[in-house]
Parts: structure tokens; C-alpha cells; sequence
């Protein structure tokens, strides 16, 4: 090989390197990440110490659709599972008499019914939304004329009918970032904690902020007196337990109206469920991952993060997690596959006859005999 050709080589390689640098380095994000102290990774001890009891579950078979994300049973005591497809799926307990109930023409990430029967949908597309024998029509998407409801996500109706939502990011949309999953790693990522929780009144048609100041407001739920809420915080591994009467408390304040209930949790924690016997329920998407904690308190490197395929971002491997707790933070079971067979187990909805398992993508809806 000639020197001249080496030379070309050497030069190209060179400007190669050059390139992949200033793109690392430079390409523009829309994420902004901000420092924060992640809290060692306590692993599978304890009340949460490994088991199987998740393994080997029973299934429904739901067709071609996928993403059971959200499951509840209704007044008419059929079973409501919201998919990735927007459709609203309907079915007795055991999975039969499949119909489809409505369509959003968005993505039902939580979902409620109020005393009138009426099913109340978070929808992370549109806001929050209600639906009547199938005629969907907009409760709120705003607070106020110039600040949006972003990222509906979760719900619950209290029993004075208030209805409470989280709104996981003010940041970032789905409908403008490319769906759930893009808006959620961009603002986990990012650590700027823009969730919050929001209050609907049906009798004056009025939306306010509980709280807000959360690294990703995910599931809710509400205390047996309707006086509390406890809220899913995905992106800082914990449970908070606040007063549902507060108005628009930053929960990172110490404000005597919120307190961390469930600190430091082995993995991403998502749906909350009130199920039998003051029984609340959780899901945890995922486990934690000791690289991604590692980079807490450097911003830039994640914002490099940013820039790589979202197939190589440190997220922990599949593992399917639920557990349940009371409202004083005791764990009262846990159920774990470390196969995680059953892809990103994100709550768990509870009947005297079965424990029905939620996911973010599975092709089947996954069940355990109570």
C-alpha cells in the first residue's frame, strides 16, 4: 500500500473520529438533564427478597392486540383492559365475550369509573377524557389557558367524585415526542421533575395542581378515607403519600402535606391499585440498573446517552415485579420472575378469584389464582 494511500486512510479515520466526537458531544437533544443524587440500589432483600411466585402464569388471549397496560372491573362486573392500539377492550373475568368498548384514538394509560358508571380514561394522546356507551368526549386537557395537560397517564375518581390525575411530564408530550416510551426516556433522562398531580371537579368543570415537583408522575391511588393520595414516582424509585386537599405544593419542599412513603425501591415502580383487604398494588417496569444510577450526578453524560440507539441505553434486564402494600408503606406480599417471561409487569389488578398482571407490551393478559 502506498504512503499516499495510507495518508487518505489516516485522514479519513481521522475525520471519522472527528465527527462521532462533535456528535456526541454536540448533536442538539431536546432534553436538558439535571443532577440528582440517586440512592444506592438496595437489591432483592428483605420484604422484597427473591421468589417465583410470578412465574408460570396463566394467560387470556387477547387477539392481535398487545399492551394490557391498565386493567380494572367495572360496575357491570366484566373486565376493561386498555391496549397500545387505543382500543378499550371489554370481557368477562376469564377472558370471554371479547368486545371492543371504545376507541380513544390515543393511548389509555389509566383508567377509573366514577358512581355514575361512567368510565374515566387518562389518556396520555389527549388528556383526560370520559366515556359513555362508547361516545368519547374530552373532561380537560389544560389547567389553565396556557398550561397544557402534557402527559395524562393515571387516574382515580375519589369517593366525593374529585377526580385525580398524575400528569407525568410537563416536559415532553408523547404526541409530540414519538409516543409514551420516547417522552418517558426523555424525561427520566432529563431528571428536571415537571410531574405533577391534578384535580378535576365535575361540578365546576375546573382543573388545579395538587402537587407537583416529581421525576415522572406515574400511577394513583387513594386512601381508604379519600383524605390521601399515593403517587408513583417512576424516575426516583418511590411512593408518595400526600394530602389530596393540597394546592399546588412542590412535594420537593418539604411540605408537611406530602411524604415519601416507599424509598428506594429495586425498580421503576408504575401502576398503583387499590386491591382487597387495604391491599394498594404496584408494579415495577423495570430493575434498577447500577450504570444508570451512576450517572445521576453527571448530567452531560446522559445528555450523550440521548444520543445513542434506545436499544443501548442502560435500562435493567426484564424481570417481572408486583407487590402490594397498606397505607402505613408495609410491603404485604411480592411477586417476582426473574425470567421476566412476562414483558414489563407494570401493576397488578386484584379480585377474590384472580390477581390480573398489567403490561406495557405483552401479546396476552397474564393472570395468578388468588
Amino acid at each position: 500500500m502506498s504512503a499516499s494511500t495510507v495518508r487518505r486512510i489516516g485522514g479519513a479515520t481521522l475525520l471519522l473520529l472527528v465527527g462521532l466526537v462533535a456528535y456526541f458531544c454536540l448533536w442538539p437533544v431536546p432534553a436538558d438533564p439535571v443532577s440528582w443524587v440517586a440512592p444506592t440500589p438496595p437489591g432483592y432483600i428483605g420484604a422484597h427478597a427473591p421468589n417465583t411466585r410470578l412465574s408460570g402464569l396463566r394467560t387470556i388471549d387477547i387477539g392481535a392486540e398487545f399492551g394490557p397496560e391498565h386493567m380494572a372491573i367495572g360496575p357491570d362486573r366484566k373486565l376493561y383492559a386498555a391496549m397500545t392500539s387505543g382500543n378499550l377492550l371489554r370481557m368477562d373475568p376469564d377472558g370471554a365475550h371479547q368486545e371492543v368498548f371504545a376507541n380513544t384514538q390515543g393511548r389509555v394509560l389509566g383508567f377509573d369509573f366514577d358512581a355514575n358508571g361512567r368510565f374515566i380514561a387518562a389518556d396520555a394522546m389527549k388528556g383526560l377524557l370520559v366515556i359513555e356507551a362508547g361516545h368519547v368526549a374530552m373532561l380537560t386537557d389544560r389547567v389553565g389557558p396556557n398550561d397544557p395537560v402534557r402527559y395524562a397517564n393515571s387516574v382515580v375518581v375519589a369517593p366525593d367524585g374529585i377526580i385525580y390525575f398524575t400528569d407525568a411530564s410537563t416536559r415532553f408530550a408523547p404526541a409530540e415526542w414519538g409516543g409514551t416510551y420516547e417522552a418517558s426516556v426523555l424525561d427520566i433522562l432529563e431528571q428536571a421533575a415537571s410531574g405533577r398531580v391534578l384535580a378535576y371537579d365535575p361540578g365546576t368543570s375546573s382543573t388545579h395542581v395538587v402537587a407537583r415537583g416529581f421525576s415522572f408522575a406515574n400511577g394513583i391511588a387513594t386512601s381508604a378515607d379519600g383524605q390521601g393520595l399515593f403517587v408513583a414516582e417512576t424516575g426516583r424509585y418511590r411512593i408518595w403519600k400526600i394530602d389530596s386537599r393540597a394546592r399546588d405544593i412542590d412535594v420537593q419542599s418539604n411540605s408537611d402535606q406530602a411524604a415519601v412513603l416507599l424509598d428506594n425501591l429495586p425498580g421503576y415502580p408504575d401502576n398503583l391499585m387499590r386491591g382487597r383487604e387495604g391491599r394498594i398494588w404496584v408494579g415495577l417496569f423495570r430493575p434498577r440498573n447500577p450504570a444508570a444510577d451512576a450517572l445521576s450526578q453527571k448530567p452531560f453524560m446522559r445528555k450523550v446517552l440521548l444520543r445513542l440507539p434506545r436499544s443501548l441505553l442502560p435500562v435493567g434486564d426484564p424481570y417481572g415485579h408486583v407487590f402490594a402494600f397498606d397505607e402505613e408503606g408495609r410491603i404485604t406480599e411480592d411477586l417476582q420472575d426473574a425470567s421476566g417471561a412476562y414483558p414489563q409487569t407494570t401493576g397488578a389488578t386484584e379480585t377474590p378469584e384472580r390477581l390480573y398482571i398489567h403490561s406495557l407490551h405483552a401479546p396476552t393478559i397474564a393472570w395468578v389464582p388468588r
